[in-house]
């Protein structure tokens, strides 16, 4: 979760848990679960996801978790929530990994070739991974990409540019959450057509019953599902963000 969304709540909204399921499952057809043993997290946010991710690698598994967001007092209050082997840490690691998560990430950064190219001669093994997502199209830029101080949302074609121009190998991509398209739309036709009288404030938290929840995760996951079908058959099915493992040659 981004810095500027974290509440301290136990309750993960859906979309969130959704895409930890898929993209653990991405990592695990291709037989990086549990043999992973050192993960950068860059732009890791409240660092839920690598928390997560630790519990299905082994013990000696060592996660750094760098955000340059991180104030001393997120610091103090993220570190005793975390287990012992993650790091959080304010610079980047120059450490090679194993496997490096920029997750949602890219998008924040203005100068994104030069940081993902850095990136990846400085903090990639070669022959390791690099797991990625971005929110996708930029027709559907809205007020809330802009209090997440985004400088762009990607067009696949865009976005495989900048992985393979670091260096990179895209072994699988597409789309996730294709669901999601139409309400985001309908969404930012009504933003152009009625702009806001007020600043946007935005829904952060999940607070639903668990019936709905649990309705909510259902047609997540069987959006989930619909993405690895056409991740599989190379079908390019448009989805609200876009994913892609990719490889440093070794």
């Amino acid at each position: 979760m981004d810095l500027r969304e974290h509440r301290s709540t136990a309750q993960r909204h859906p979309w969130e848990v959704a895409r930890f399921q898929f993209l653990t499952q991405v990592l695990r057809s291709h037989g990086l679960l549990p043999q992973v043993h050192s993960v950068l997290d860059a732009g890791a946010g409240d660092a839920w996801f690598a928390t997560r991710l630790s519990g299905l690698l082994s013990d000696s598994a060592q996660f750094d978790c760098w955000d340059t967001e991180y104030s001393p007092a997120a610091l103090a209050d993220l570190a005793g929530q975390l287990p012992a082997n993650l790091k959080l840490t304010t610079t980047r690691p120059d450490t090679p990994h194993d496997l490096v998560l920029l997750l949602d990430v890219l998008e924040h950064v203005e100068h994104d070739r030069d940081f993902l190219a850095s990136l990846v001669a400085a903090s990639l093994k070669p022959g390791g991974w690099l797991l990625f997502t971005v929110p996708a199209w930029q027709p559907l830029f809205s007020r809330h990409d802009v209090w997440l101080h985004h400088f762009r949302r990607y067009a696949p074609a865009q976005a495989h540019a900048v992985l393979t121009g670091a260096g990179l190998n895209v072994l699988e991509s597409g789309g996730l959450f294709h669901s999601l398209l139409v309400p985001r739309l309908l969404t930012v036709v009504s933003e152009r057509l009625r702009p806001p009288v007020h600043a946007h404030q935005p829904t952060i938290a999940w607070a639903h019953g668990p019936l709905f929840t649990r309705a909510v995760q259902a047609g997540l996951d069987a959006d989930n599902a619909l993405s690895h079908l056409a991740a599989r058959a190379g079908v390019p099915l448009p989805g609200l963000s876009f994913w892609a493992l990719c490889q440093r040659p070794a």
